[in-house]
């Protein structure tokens, strides 16, 4: 298990890309519309002037079950100890697991 601190951390930050994801595409999208070099310059500091933890790359992919960052399969959010057990158990639609 991960420690809560970090895991609520993850949360705050999901929270706060949500919060500001439009505005941020906005910016982003006069960005790329803008041809002065300078006009560009500016809309980049406004970018930078957003807040750090509102940008997507900054949040990590978690298991969803014991909140473990390393080793997360997207398909599921499970970790892959997770995805083992619950493979075996048969908890997961679709899943197979071999042995020979």
């Amino acid at each position: 298990m991960a420690k809560k601190s970090m895991i609520a951390r993850d949360v705050k930050r999901k929270k706060m890309v949500q919060q500001f994801a439009a505005k941020r595409a906005a910016l982003k999208a006069s960005f790329d519309a803008a041809a002065d070099p300078m006009e560009r310059l500016e809309i980049h500091r406004k970018i930078q002037e957003l807040p750090r933890n509102s940008a997507p790359t900054r949040v990590r992919n978690r298991c969803w079950a014991t909140g473990k960052p390393r080793g997360v399969y997207r398909d599921f959010g499970l970790c892959r100890n997770q995805l083992r057990e619950r493979a075996h158990k048969g908890e997961l639609p679709g899943v197979v697991k071999s042995s020979w």
